[in-house]
């Protein structure tokens, strides 16, 4: 009999060791702990280079620290591509980042009180599920198989909830690809390179232009976009699913007027 593998998360080391030990009574699963975003991704990152990967993490929604985070965040998670910056790692994040890495894993966020917002993130992050932490074992194990069936696990009370969440996000998006749409090609290489965290420097040397035509480039997506700083720009073009600029190892030539 093929054992489910389950990594539990949870800064509370304790609460994931025993969390872990009790799904492990079954015969059917097999679990381990992680005290911390860092320590599950080396150990879904070592276990996956073994030929072992996890088929289930259970992620607490409250993780707390810093990790790296993606260059774009829910809900367009993007790979980690190591354009990576100190950031809060909750659970949300931690989701994102498997979603990326580890895209087989089913994962499923443990939280301590109902928040259709957070539910909603999840979801678009790549979660399968959103339970009570202090649910039942049964309903917890319930939950780990359906996931593994494709199944999408919510609290009934949060149903209402997280539909109004999702739809105001699609509409968010929709309007955000509209806005973004607007943009010429350049335009857009240029917000894509914004989106990578370059700067207006690096920008030019990238796209073989002046920092003087990049500043112009720059301030037109602002001001087609109707906002006034580039991390709003980032944002939303975040929320339009526009990746990262490619990294390029390529030499750029000196720029021209």
């Amino acid at each position: 009999m093929q054992r489910i593998r389950v990594l539990v998360v949870d800064n509370h080391r304790i609460f994931a060791e025993s969390l872990a030990a009790a799904l492990a009574a079954e015969a059917d699963v097999c679990a381990a702990a992680a005290g911390s975003g860092h320590a599950a991704l080396r150990t879904l990152d070592r276990s996956a280079a073994e030929g072992r990967p996890f088929d289930v993490l259970l992620a607490d929604a409250d993780l707390s620290g810093t990790a790296p985070q993606l260059t774009a965040v829910p809900p367009q998670p993007a790979a980690r591509d190591g354009a990576v910056r100190a950031a809060s790692f909750d659970g949300i994040t931690l989701v994102s980042a498997v979603s990326a890495g580890h895209p087989a894993l089913r994962t499923v966020v443990l939280a301590e009180r109902d928040d259709p917002r957070r539910a909603a993130a999840a979801l678009l992050a790549g979660a399968r599920g959103w339970v009570a932490k202090d649910c039942s074992l049964s309903r917890l194990l319930a939950v780990i198989r359906g996931v593994l069936r494709e199944e999408t696990h919510l609290p009934p009370a949060l149903l209402t909830g997280v539909l109004r969440e999702l739809t105001a996000a699609r509409k968010h998006r929709t309007e955000s690809e509209r806005l973004v749409e607007s943009l010429t090609p350049r335009e857009r290489e240029v917000l894509r390179c914004m989106v990578a965290g370059l700067g207006r420097k690096a920008v030019a040397e990238r796209l073989f232009l002046s920092p003087h035509t990049v500043r112009t480039h720059m301030q037109n997506v602002l001001g087609k976009l109707g906002v006034h700083s580039t991390l709003a720009a980032v944002a939303l073009a975040r929320r339009a699913g526009v990746g990262p600029a490619e990294p390029t190892g390529t030499a750029a030539p000196v720029p021209l007027a």
